[in-house]
């Protein structure tokens, strides 16, 4: 289960959370056929990396994305890892990506050799900014990498054709974005490759567990080879590249396949979480920018993620007296070029992103789980309110 009640033991105030309801900020939806499948797996002792379910799942999530190939890794952190080592990048070979994303990405292309190139996002739907993007391209750039941000898919047509005109690759992290939608087709079906997260906050899940996916066939191969040692189809234990360990179970692709069994219901669960949100809080009056969705997308508002306007007090201020009222929430990401591991290697020196540092000051984001109740909702929308008032 995804839930974190994060107290210092034996304090005043875990004894007033753990007294009243807590809500989490997110709870996964576990179907009682996944129940059935898992068991499957213990009962035939098929429990490792080899199973019926491990296919099934590959083949299954790849045609929900529009994809011909799929291949199952551990987490999505994997997934991104394997596809930019596929690439081949060298020293010196630039991606673009967005500033405003998880440390996942960066990770990525620095170990595959490769320098991060960074660009600020969207004020709306955090989305990376399509014109930085343009002005970044250089000999250098080699591909970019485009994060589908809280469930709101990137404008993809802008960037396909920027990396038709310079002949880059295109990376998608669609961790966030299961279902999601960009004029009528899936995210992930864009990409030379696209990479998905399954943890226990996503819209599926597998516990933890990631996927590529992929209509480029070399590319694919290549991926499903790295994912697993690089071991060679002619000789077992012969190895003539370094590949890793990242091997999904057949019991994770078992959960994976009930999930995936009932996607559209949890994109729609989301998306109507959102709608409830909006209405409260937008009745309320308070200084918040709240989510929106651009005319030619369908997010999945993967989490339901709260501005703070007018700098009328830090996003932490808020968490910590939400929790003190038993809500959970989490802070946004924080720039990849504010990260002092990143700065202490000497990346992005004095670069500045004002809509990135925005985001990580005065954003966060509320409960957003499956199991939400309306109810829940409106306690939440609540004791935002008292907070604000308070405050005055």
């Amino acid at each position: 289960m995804y839930k974190c009640i994060l107290l210092k033991p034996n304090t005043n105030l875990e004894n007033k959370v753990l007294k009243k309801k807590f809500i989490n900020v997110c709870d996964p939806l576990i179907s009682k056929e996944a129940k059935k499948y898992v068991n499957e797996c213990i009962e035939t002792e098929w429990i490792s990396s080899s199973g019926k379910f491990l296919n099934m799942f590959e083949e299954k999530w790849a045609r929900y994305c529009g994809a011909e190939e799929g291949i199952a890794v551990t987490n999505g952190t994997s997934a991104l890892q394997v596809a930019f080592k596929s690439l081949n990048l060298k020293s010196g070979d630039e991606v673009i990506m967005p500033s405003f994303t998880i440390i996942s990405c960066a990770l990525a292309i620095i170990e595959a050799g490769a320098k991060p190139v960074l660009v600020d996002c969207y004020p709306d739907n955090w989305c990376m900014n399509i014109k930085e993007v343009e002005k970044k391209i250089s000999s250098k750039t080699k591909a970019i990498l485009v994060v589908h941000m809280f469930g709101h898919p990137v404008e993809m047509k802008r960037i396909k054709k920027l990396v038709k005109k310079h002949n880059l690759f295109l990376i998608e992290d669609a961790a966030e974005a299961h279902g999601a939608m960009y004029e009528n087709k899936k995210v992930g079906s864009f990409g030379d490759l696209a990479c998905f997260s399954f943890y226990a906050n996503k819209l599926i899940t597998t516990g933890e567990g990631g996927m590529v996916v992929s209509n480029n066939k070399i590319l694919a191969k290549r991926v499903r080879s790295l994912r697993n040692l690089s071991f060679r189809s002619d000789r077992r234990f012969y190895h003539t590249e370094l590949g890793y360990n990242y091997r999904l179970t057949n019991m994770q692709a078992a959960l994976g396949i009930s999930q995936i069994k009932n996607i559209e219901k949890h994109v729609l669960i989301k998306r109507r979480n959102t709608n409830t949100y909006n209405e409260i809080l937008k009745d309320m009056e308070l200084p918040l920018r709240l989510p929106t969705e651009r005319n030619n997308v369908r997010s999945v508002f993967w989490m339901y993620g709260i501005i703070i306007k007018n700098k009328f007090f830090k996003a932490d201020y808020l968490a910590k007296k939400l929790f003190e009222l038993g809500i959970e929430t989490r802070p946004l990401f924080l720039g990849m070029h504010q990260q002092p591991v990143l700065k202490n290697m000497k990346l992005f020196r004095n670069q500045r992103f004002p809509i990135t540092e925005e985001l990580a000051d005065f954003g966060l984001y509320l409960p957003s789980g499956l199991k939400l109740k309306k109810s829940d909702i409106r306690n939440v929308c609540k004791a935002v309110k008292k907070v604000f008032d308070e405050y005055k």
